[in-house]
Protein backbone atom coordinates (compact mmCIF):
# COMPACT_ATOMS: atom_id res chain seq x y z
CA UNK A 1 0.00 0.00 0.00
CA UNK A 2 2.92 2.25 -0.32
CA UNK A 3 1.31 3.93 -3.19
CA UNK A 4 -1.32 5.76 -0.71
CA UNK A 5 1.61 7.23 1.33
CA UNK A 6 2.46 11.14 0.81
CA UNK A 7 5.08 12.33 -1.82
CA UNK A 8 6.97 14.02 1.23
CA UNK A 9 7.32 10.49 2.82
CA UNK A 10 9.97 9.22 -0.02
CA UNK A 11 12.37 12.49 1.66
CA UNK A 12 12.51 10.91 4.63
CA UNK A 13 14.39 7.83 6.36
CA UNK A 14 13.83 6.19 9.94
CA UNK A 15 15.90 7.18 12.07
CA UNK A 16 19.63 5.30 12.16
CA UNK A 17 20.89 5.95 15.42
CA UNK A 18 16.98 4.67 16.31
CA UNK A 19 17.18 1.44 13.93
CA UNK A 20 20.43 0.62 15.94
CA UNK A 21 19.11 0.39 19.03
CA UNK A 22 15.85 -1.72 18.13
CA UNK A 23 17.79 -3.72 16.67
CA UNK A 24 20.34 -3.70 19.63
CA UNK A 25 16.84 -4.05 21.94
CA UNK A 26 15.53 -7.24 19.31
CA UNK A 27 19.00 -9.01 19.89
CA UNK A 28 19.23 -8.80 23.58
CA UNK A 29 15.29 -10.11 23.60
CA UNK A 30 16.32 -13.04 22.25
CA UNK A 31 19.01 -13.87 24.75
CA UNK A 32 21.98 -12.64 22.83
CA UNK A 33 24.70 -10.15 24.85
CA UNK A 34 25.02 -7.13 22.71
CA UNK A 35 26.30 -3.49 24.49
CA UNK A 36 24.82 -1.05 22.95
CA UNK A 37 27.08 1.80 22.44
CA UNK A 38 24.66 3.33 19.34
CA UNK A 39 22.32 5.33 21.43
CA UNK A 40 22.68 8.84 22.12
CA UNK A 41 22.01 9.00 25.92
CA UNK A 42 24.03 8.90 29.09
CA UNK A 43 23.58 6.13 32.07
CA UNK A 44 23.10 7.79 34.52
CA UNK A 45 19.59 8.53 36.54
CA UNK A 46 18.24 11.96 36.25
CA UNK A 47 19.12 13.36 39.55
CA UNK A 48 17.09 13.41 43.09
CA UNK A 49 16.43 16.63 43.50
CA UNK A 50 14.60 17.23 40.19
CA UNK A 51 12.77 13.97 40.46
CA UNK A 52 11.66 15.61 43.89
CA UNK A 53 10.05 18.92 41.89
CA UNK A 54 8.40 16.16 39.68
CA UNK A 55 7.07 14.16 42.40
CA UNK A 56 5.64 17.14 44.70
CA UNK A 57 4.00 18.38 40.58
CA UNK A 58 2.17 15.48 41.08
CA UNK A 59 0.69 15.66 44.35
CA UNK A 60 -0.18 18.90 43.75
CA UNK A 61 -2.24 18.12 40.55
CA UNK A 62 -0.51 20.02 37.93
CA UNK A 63 -1.38 16.86 35.92
CA UNK A 64 -3.86 19.18 33.16
CA UNK A 65 -3.04 21.31 30.04
CA UNK A 66 -0.45 24.23 30.18
CA UNK A 67 -0.28 26.97 28.02
CA UNK A 68 0.90 25.84 24.51
CA UNK A 69 4.71 27.50 24.72
CA UNK A 70 5.17 26.40 28.38
CA UNK A 71 3.82 27.52 31.91
CA UNK A 72 4.88 30.67 33.51
CA UNK A 73 7.32 29.12 35.35
CA UNK A 74 8.97 27.35 32.28
CA UNK A 75 9.18 30.41 30.20
CA UNK A 76 10.98 31.76 33.30
CA UNK A 77 13.26 29.58 33.97
CA UNK A 78 14.18 29.54 30.23
CA UNK A 79 14.37 33.26 30.33
CA UNK A 80 16.73 32.92 33.57
CA UNK A 81 19.19 30.22 32.37
CA UNK A 82 19.66 32.09 29.22
CA UNK A 83 20.98 35.23 30.73
CA UNK A 84 22.64 33.46 33.77
CA UNK A 85 24.67 30.81 31.45
CA UNK A 86 24.75 32.34 27.94
CA UNK A 87 24.44 36.21 28.29
CA UNK A 88 21.38 35.90 26.51
CA UNK A 89 18.14 38.45 27.24
CA UNK A 90 14.33 36.97 25.78
CA UNK A 91 11.29 38.17 26.79
CA UNK A 92 8.29 35.44 27.34
CA UNK A 93 7.21 36.28 23.65
CA UNK A 94 11.15 35.09 22.60
CA UNK A 95 11.23 31.37 24.30
CA UNK A 96 9.22 28.40 23.66
CA UNK A 97 9.28 25.15 25.50
CA UNK A 98 8.37 21.77 23.60
CA UNK A 99 8.31 18.34 23.17
CA UNK A 100 11.94 17.90 22.97
CA UNK A 101 14.80 19.91 21.24
CA UNK A 102 14.21 18.05 18.11
CA UNK A 103 10.78 19.40 17.38
CA UNK A 104 11.85 22.63 18.04
CA UNK A 105 14.14 22.66 15.34
CA UNK A 106 11.61 20.38 13.23
CA UNK A 107 8.87 23.44 13.83
CA UNK A 108 11.28 26.21 13.01
CA UNK A 109 12.43 24.60 9.98
CA UNK A 110 8.92 24.15 8.89
CA UNK A 111 7.58 27.17 9.72
CA UNK A 112 10.43 28.97 7.06
CA UNK A 113 11.02 26.87 4.39
CA UNK A 114 9.99 26.22 1.44
CA UNK A 115 10.27 24.88 -1.84
CA UNK A 116 14.20 25.36 -3.44
CA UNK A 117 15.30 27.06 0.06
CA UNK A 118 18.53 25.79 1.21
CA UNK A 119 19.76 24.76 4.77
CA UNK A 120 23.17 24.90 4.93
CA UNK A 121 24.68 21.57 6.98
CA UNK A 122 27.93 20.84 7.96
CA UNK A 123 29.20 17.51 8.27
CA UNK A 124 29.48 15.08 9.65
CA UNK A 125 25.69 15.87 11.04
CA UNK A 126 23.59 14.49 13.13
CA UNK A 127 21.13 12.28 11.63
CA UNK A 128 17.98 13.98 11.30
CA UNK A 129 19.17 16.87 9.87
CA UNK A 130 18.65 16.32 6.73
CA UNK A 131 15.54 14.46 7.08
CA UNK A 132 13.69 17.14 8.79
CA UNK A 133 15.00 19.80 5.96
CA UNK A 134 13.69 16.98 3.46
CA UNK A 135 10.53 17.03 4.76
CA UNK A 136 9.83 20.77 5.06
CA UNK A 137 10.29 20.86 0.98
CA UNK A 138 14.17 22.18 0.90
CA UNK A 139 16.96 21.18 -0.09
CA UNK A 140 19.91 20.04 2.81
CA UNK A 141 23.25 21.66 1.11
CA UNK A 142 25.83 19.25 2.89
CA UNK A 143 29.19 21.25 3.77
CA UNK A 144 32.17 18.67 4.51
CA UNK A 145 33.96 19.46 7.88
CA UNK A 146 37.51 18.05 7.61
CA UNK A 147 38.88 15.87 10.52
CA UNK A 148 42.12 17.69 11.02
CA UNK A 149 39.93 21.06 11.29
CA UNK A 150 38.09 19.02 14.38
CA UNK A 151 35.17 18.49 12.51
CA UNK A 152 34.33 22.16 12.34
CA UNK A 153 33.14 24.37 9.78
CA UNK A 154 35.66 27.01 8.43
CA UNK A 155 34.42 30.21 7.53
CA UNK A 156 35.21 29.62 3.41
CA UNK A 157 33.68 27.05 3.81
CA UNK A 158 30.79 28.55 4.98
CA UNK A 159 30.74 31.50 2.77
CA UNK A 160 31.31 29.52 -0.60
CA UNK A 161 27.98 27.39 0.38
CA UNK A 162 26.00 30.62 0.57
CA UNK A 163 23.71 31.27 -2.40
CA UNK A 164 20.33 33.64 -2.75
CA UNK A 165 18.28 30.11 -2.03
CA UNK A 166 19.86 29.89 1.33
CA UNK A 167 17.58 30.46 4.28
CA UNK A 168 19.49 28.42 6.90
CA UNK A 169 22.91 27.23 8.65
CA UNK A 170 22.62 24.55 11.12
CA UNK A 171 25.48 25.02 14.00
CA UNK A 172 25.97 21.79 16.83
CA UNK A 173 28.19 22.93 19.20
CA UNK A 174 29.18 20.48 20.87
CA UNK A 175 29.04 18.25 18.18
CA UNK A 176 27.18 14.78 16.91
CA UNK A 177 28.47 13.00 16.03
CA UNK A 178 32.45 14.29 16.02
CA UNK A 179 32.41 16.01 19.77
CA UNK A 180 33.29 19.39 17.68
CA UNK A 181 32.88 22.13 20.05
CA UNK A 182 33.39 25.62 18.59
CA UNK A 183 35.84 28.46 20.19
CA UNK A 184 34.90 31.82 20.57
CA UNK A 185 37.37 32.69 17.93
CA UNK A 186 35.51 29.93 15.82
CA UNK A 187 32.52 31.46 16.02
CA UNK A 188 33.38 34.97 15.86
CA UNK A 189 34.54 33.71 12.08
CA UNK A 190 31.93 32.13 11.04
CA UNK A 191 30.36 35.49 12.57
CA UNK A 192 31.95 37.83 10.01
CA UNK A 193 30.55 35.99 7.43
CA UNK A 194 27.11 35.79 8.32
CA UNK A 195 27.26 39.71 8.99
CA UNK A 196 27.77 40.06 5.40
CA UNK A 197 24.65 37.59 4.45
CA UNK A 198 21.72 39.42 6.54
CA UNK A 199 18.57 36.61 4.84
CA UNK A 200 20.70 33.81 6.64
CA UNK A 201 19.56 32.83 9.57
CA UNK A 202 21.25 30.23 12.37
CA UNK A 203 19.86 27.53 14.53
CA UNK A 204 22.26 27.11 17.18
CA UNK A 205 21.81 23.60 18.36
CA UNK A 206 23.62 23.56 22.19
CA UNK A 207 21.74 20.64 23.40
CA UNK A 208 25.56 19.43 24.54
CA UNK A 209 26.44 22.55 26.35
CA UNK A 210 27.37 21.28 29.68
CA UNK A 211 29.39 18.60 28.34
CA UNK A 212 32.41 20.16 27.30
CA UNK A 213 36.25 18.55 28.73
CA UNK A 214 37.60 22.37 28.11
CA UNK A 215 35.30 24.17 30.26
CA UNK A 216 35.11 26.16 27.29
CA UNK A 217 31.68 26.74 26.14
CA UNK A 218 29.97 29.64 24.21
CA UNK A 219 27.25 30.19 21.59
CA UNK A 220 26.37 32.36 18.33
CA UNK A 221 24.10 35.10 19.72
CA UNK A 222 26.14 35.47 22.96
CA UNK A 223 29.70 35.98 20.94
CA UNK A 224 27.97 38.07 18.04
CA UNK A 225 25.23 40.12 19.70
CA UNK A 226 24.38 41.76 16.34
CA UNK A 227 22.98 38.49 14.74
CA UNK A 228 20.71 37.86 17.88
CA UNK A 229 17.74 38.49 15.93
CA UNK A 230 18.58 35.90 13.04
CA UNK A 231 19.64 33.12 15.63
CA UNK A 232 17.24 30.34 17.41
CA UNK A 233 19.50 29.15 20.08
CA UNK A 234 18.12 25.31 20.89
CA UNK A 235 18.98 23.53 24.19
CA UNK A 236 16.99 21.15 26.21
CA UNK A 237 17.57 18.84 29.37
CA UNK A 238 17.85 15.68 27.67
CA UNK A 239 21.41 15.42 27.37
CA UNK A 240 23.21 17.36 30.58
CA UNK A 241 20.69 16.58 33.06
CA UNK A 242 20.38 12.65 31.61
CA UNK A 243 16.30 13.61 31.04
CA UNK A 244 16.04 11.94 27.43
CA UNK A 245 12.93 10.24 28.60
CA UNK A 246 11.49 13.33 29.81
CA UNK A 247 11.09 15.30 26.41
CA UNK A 248 11.51 18.65 27.31
CA UNK A 249 13.41 21.07 25.07
CA UNK A 250 13.39 25.07 25.03
CA UNK A 251 14.73 27.80 22.26
CA UNK A 252 15.28 31.50 22.15
CA UNK A 253 14.80 33.72 19.25
CA UNK A 254 12.83 36.00 17.68
CA UNK A 255 9.12 36.58 18.93
CA UNK A 256 8.10 36.50 15.11
CA UNK A 257 9.40 32.80 14.88
CA UNK A 258 8.85 31.69 18.13
CA UNK A 259 5.21 32.79 17.57
CA UNK A 260 4.93 30.59 14.71
CA UNK A 261 7.03 27.92 16.19
CA UNK A 262 3.89 28.00 18.71
CA UNK A 263 1.37 27.87 16.33
CA UNK A 264 2.55 24.66 14.64
CA UNK A 265 2.82 23.19 18.03
CA UNK A 266 -0.63 24.34 18.64
CA UNK A 267 -1.69 21.80 15.74
CA UNK A 268 0.27 19.04 16.48
CA UNK A 269 1.40 17.91 20.21
CA UNK A 270 -0.17 21.05 22.12
CA UNK A 271 1.57 21.59 25.08
CA UNK A 272 4.70 19.78 26.54
CA UNK A 273 4.35 17.80 29.63
CA UNK A 274 3.13 19.36 32.62
CA UNK A 275 5.19 17.26 34.95
CA UNK A 276 7.91 16.89 32.61
CA UNK A 277 7.70 21.08 32.51
CA UNK A 278 7.68 21.14 36.26
CA UNK A 279 11.19 19.07 36.32
CA UNK A 280 12.93 20.77 33.75
CA UNK A 281 12.01 23.84 35.79
CA UNK A 282 13.82 21.67 38.60
CA UNK A 283 16.90 21.42 36.35
CA UNK A 284 17.19 24.51 35.03
CA UNK A 285 16.98 26.40 38.64
CA UNK A 286 18.13 23.65 40.87
CA UNK A 287 21.50 22.58 41.90
CA UNK A 288 24.26 21.48 39.07
CA UNK A 289 26.89 21.07 41.27
CA UNK A 290 26.49 16.98 40.07
CA UNK A 291 27.61 18.06 36.29
CA UNK A 292 31.35 18.15 37.43
CA UNK A 293 31.42 14.53 38.34
CA UNK A 294 29.30 13.54 35.27
CA UNK A 295 32.09 15.22 33.47
CA UNK A 296 34.72 13.78 34.69
CA UNK A 297 33.61 10.51 34.66
CA UNK A 298 32.70 10.45 30.83
CA UNK A 299 36.33 12.36 30.53
CA UNK A 300 37.57 9.15 31.96
CA UNK A 301 35.70 7.15 29.48
CA UNK A 302 36.05 8.84 26.91
CA UNK A 303 39.99 8.37 27.46
CA UNK A 304 39.44 4.64 28.14
CA UNK A 305 37.46 3.99 24.93
CA UNK A 306 40.02 6.11 22.86
CA UNK A 307 42.68 4.05 23.85
CA UNK A 308 41.48 0.55 23.30
CA UNK A 309 40.08 1.65 20.39
CA UNK A 310 43.17 3.70 19.18
CA UNK A 311 45.14 0.05 19.54
CA UNK A 312 42.69 -1.72 17.29
CA UNK A 313 44.31 -2.37 13.86
CA UNK A 314 42.66 -0.55 11.20
CA UNK A 315 41.35 1.95 13.91
CA UNK A 316 41.85 5.23 14.19
CA UNK A 317 39.97 8.49 15.98
CA UNK A 318 40.46 11.47 17.67
CA UNK A 319 39.61 12.58 21.10
CA UNK A 320 36.86 15.39 20.92
CA UNK A 321 36.52 17.90 23.36
CA UNK A 322 32.30 17.52 23.97
CA UNK A 323 29.57 15.36 23.88
CA UNK A 324 29.77 12.11 24.68
CA UNK A 325 30.91 10.63 21.36
CA UNK A 326 34.20 8.77 19.58
CA UNK A 327 33.94 9.43 15.86
CA UNK A 328 36.34 6.51 14.49
CA UNK A 329 37.97 6.37 10.94
CA UNK A 330 37.71 2.52 10.22
CA UNK A 331 39.41 3.06 6.72
CA UNK A 332 41.98 0.99 7.26
CA UNK A 333 39.71 -1.83 7.77
CA UNK A 334 38.29 -1.38 4.16
CA UNK A 335 39.03 -4.71 2.34
CA UNK A 336 39.74 -6.95 4.80
CA UNK A 337 37.98 -10.35 5.62
CA UNK A 338 35.94 -12.05 8.03
CA UNK A 339 36.30 -15.86 9.69
CA UNK A 340 33.60 -16.69 6.71
CA UNK A 341 35.65 -14.77 3.43
CA UNK A 342 33.52 -12.27 3.72
CA UNK A 343 34.62 -8.37 2.70
CA UNK A 344 34.65 -5.41 4.70
CA UNK A 345 33.83 -3.18 1.96
CA UNK A 346 31.53 -0.10 3.73
CA UNK A 347 31.89 1.35 7.70
CA UNK A 348 27.89 -0.26 7.03
CA UNK A 349 29.19 -3.73 6.35
CA UNK A 350 31.75 -3.23 9.79
CA UNK A 351 28.81 -2.13 11.72
CA UNK A 352 26.81 -5.37 10.82
CA UNK A 353 29.88 -7.59 11.30
CA UNK A 354 30.58 -5.97 15.02
CA UNK A 355 26.93 -6.46 15.82
CA UNK A 356 27.07 -10.60 15.24
CA UNK A 357 30.72 -11.11 16.15
CA UNK A 358 31.16 -9.02 18.81
CA UNK A 359 27.73 -8.21 20.13
CA UNK A 360 28.39 -4.52 19.74
CA UNK A 361 26.08 -2.17 18.03
CA UNK A 362 27.54 1.36 16.72
CA UNK A 363 26.15 3.74 14.29
CA UNK A 364 28.02 3.67 10.34
CA UNK A 365 29.31 7.17 10.10
CA UNK A 366 27.37 7.25 6.43
CA UNK A 367 24.57 7.91 8.54
CA UNK A 368 26.06 11.14 9.52
CA UNK A 369 27.45 11.86 6.19
CA UNK A 370 30.65 10.83 6.29
CA UNK A 371 31.18 6.72 5.25
CA UNK A 372 34.12 4.78 6.47
CA UNK A 373 33.83 6.30 10.22
CA UNK A 374 31.41 4.86 12.94
CA UNK A 375 30.49 6.45 16.32
CA UNK A 376 30.91 5.31 19.66
CA UNK A 377 28.45 6.56 22.09
CA UNK A 378 30.43 6.32 25.80
CA UNK A 379 27.42 7.17 27.64
CA UNK A 380 27.38 3.38 28.97
CA UNK A 381 28.52 2.26 32.43
CA UNK A 382 32.28 2.31 32.33
CA UNK A 383 32.96 -1.45 32.62
CA UNK A 384 30.25 -2.79 30.05
CA UNK A 385 32.02 0.51 28.09
CA UNK A 386 35.60 -0.98 28.58
CA UNK A 387 34.01 -4.98 27.63
CA UNK A 388 32.24 -3.67 24.41
CA UNK A 389 35.79 -1.98 23.11
CA UNK A 390 37.69 -4.86 23.70
CA UNK A 391 35.15 -6.95 21.90
CA UNK A 392 35.29 -4.42 18.85
CA UNK A 393 39.61 -4.39 18.71
CA UNK A 394 39.42 -8.46 18.62
CA UNK A 395 36.80 -8.68 16.26
CA UNK A 396 39.05 -6.09 14.32
CA UNK A 397 42.16 -8.39 14.40
CA UNK A 398 40.42 -10.99 13.65
CA UNK A 399 39.66 -9.57 10.19
CA UNK A 400 41.99 -10.30 7.31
Amino acid sequence: MNHMLAPRMSRVRPSATGAISDLARSLSDQGRSIINLGEGELDFDTPPHIKDVAVEALRRGETKYTAVAGTAAMKQAIIRKFHDENGLDYTPAEVIAGTGAKQLIFNALLATVAEGDEVIVPAPYWVSYPDMVGLTGGTAKIVSCEENNGWKLRAEALEAAITPSTKWLLLNSPGNPSGALYTRDDLAALAEVLLRHERVMVLADDIYEHISFTGDFHTLAEVEPRLKDRVLTVNGVSKSFSMTGWRIGFAGGPAWLIGAMQTLQSQSTSNPSSISQAAAVGALTGSKAFLAEWVEVLRQRRDIAAAILQSAPGLRCAVPDGAFYLFVNCAGLVGRKDADGKAIETDIDLAAYLLDKAGVAVVPGSAFGVPLYFRVAFGVETEQLELACRRVAGACAALR
